[in-house]
């Protein structure tokens, strides 16, 4: 054998092993850092720079939040129409008010828990109560759920109203939240921040913003899951879905607990930001808007949901604030024009209506193109 017969040689099968391939990590661009450290600088400051109407449109907005994206998860992901939110969210406000502490010269007895432990508790409430209508839930689709779902709301709201433990039509009054020493309230310590004083809603916004940042990156994080996965293949097609194994009742109840767990979540945070919680706050109303949030915000977006919570919560107590500014719009109390709720009911129709029809192939195609290139730069393709 010659030189270059040893220099031409291939190597031996056996001594040519490729190298295994290198695990791909998804690495957030420098712009996203830079955005989310500028997110969490505007989230520490703004309660102490914005008026308190402004912090608490956004205490409730972000509040509301959270139970819009359990209720994306649902209806975006696994492709299931519920109107039974406002009950799940009512299991939550009520459960933490009634078994939390009792306050003094309350008029309706509470079972004194400590309320942490009574916030743990009226969220498993909420889950037990979706657990146990998950079953219906896994059995129908469409149209169908919805209206099953809508007996669950009359009933919760018919027995709010008359349950004198629950303080029928007047309500009950809401213990503050307390973590050990430190109270989710006036003075328990008292410290003031940047010459603020950090007050009841100051502490209510720094544990809402963690909880939504907790509900937001486990909701995002269980889409991307084998069970994620199996939820999509069952809203696209429940008979492919179940000829690959997928279990299509198992997969569509696990989807219907874990919204009811997020309203329960929404219903003790809205019943801490409230202080008083009366049966109307949690009718059909409730429930049509939160449905309203994922459809303007879009059920592809999580981001978009929780903008689309900011503006149906936002928007009634903005034109409240500047009814006299705004034409058409009465006063608070006065007449000789339009609530601004009713005003606000109006716009989130038209709006929905909108979004539904340019959505469909019903509508004209100038206006579907001009909705469908909105629609991809607030919803961009999810990694």
């Amino acid at each position: 054998m010659t030189t270059d017969d040893i220099t031409t040689a291939e190597p031996h099968p056996a001594t040519h092993t490729p190298s295994p391939p290198r695990p791909h990590t998804h690495r957030p661009s420098p712009s996203a850092v830079v955005a989310l450290a500028l997110l969490l600088v505007i989230v520490v400051v703004a309660p102490f720079v914005l008026d308190s109407f402004w912090v608490q449109l956004l205490l409730l907005s972000s509040a509301s939040a959270i139970g819009a994206l359990g209720l994306r998860f649902l209806f975006g992901v696994s492709g299931q129409l519920s109107l039974a939110h406002a009950f799940f969210i009512g299991v939550g406000a009520y459960g933490y008010a009634k078994l939390g502490p009792h306050l003094p010269g309350s008029a309706v007895a509470s079972l004194g828990l400590p309320s942490a432990v009574a916030a743990v508790c009226a969220v498993a409430l909420a889950a037990v109560a979706g657990l146990l209508f998950s079953p219906v839930a896994a059995r129908l689709g469409g149209i169908y759920l919805g209206l099953a779902s809508l007996s669950l709301v009359i009933f919760g709201t018919d027995l709010l109203i008359n349950a004198s433990s629950l303080g029928g039509a007047y309500g009950m009054d809401v213990a503050p939240l307390t973590l050990g020493s430190f109270s989710f309230t006036e003075g328990h310590p008292s410290v003031a921040i940047l010459g603020t004083p950090f007050g009841t809603l100051q502490r209510l916004w720094f544990l809402i913003a963690i909880v939504l940042g907790t509900s937001f990156v486990l909701m995002r994080r269980m889409e991307r899951t084998r069970a994620g996965r199996a939820l999509k293949a069952v809203r696209d097609s429940p008979a492919a879905a179940a000829s690959v194994g997928i279990h299509v009742h198992t997969y569509r109840s696990l989807a219907f607990v874990v919204s009811s767990v997020a309203a329960g979540v929404t219903g003790v945070l809205l019943a801490l930001v409230y202080q008083h919680i009366v049966p109307e706050s949690f009718g059909l109303t409730l429930s049509i808007l939160y449905l309203a949030m994922v459809i303007i915000g879009g059920t592809t977006s999580a981001v978009g949901t929780m903008v689309g919570a900011l503006v149906v919560t936002g928007l009634p107590l903005v034109l409240t604030r500047y009814a006299s500014s705004v034409p058409f719009v009465a006063q608070p109390g006065e007449a000789g024009g339009v609530n601004a709720g009713t005003l606000s009911q109006y716009i989130f129709a038209v709006v929905v209506i909108v979004v539904l029809l340019a959505r469909s192939s019903a509508a004209p195609p100038t206006m579907r193109r001009w909705v469908n290139s909105i629609w991809a730069r607030l919803h961009p393709p999810a990694a």
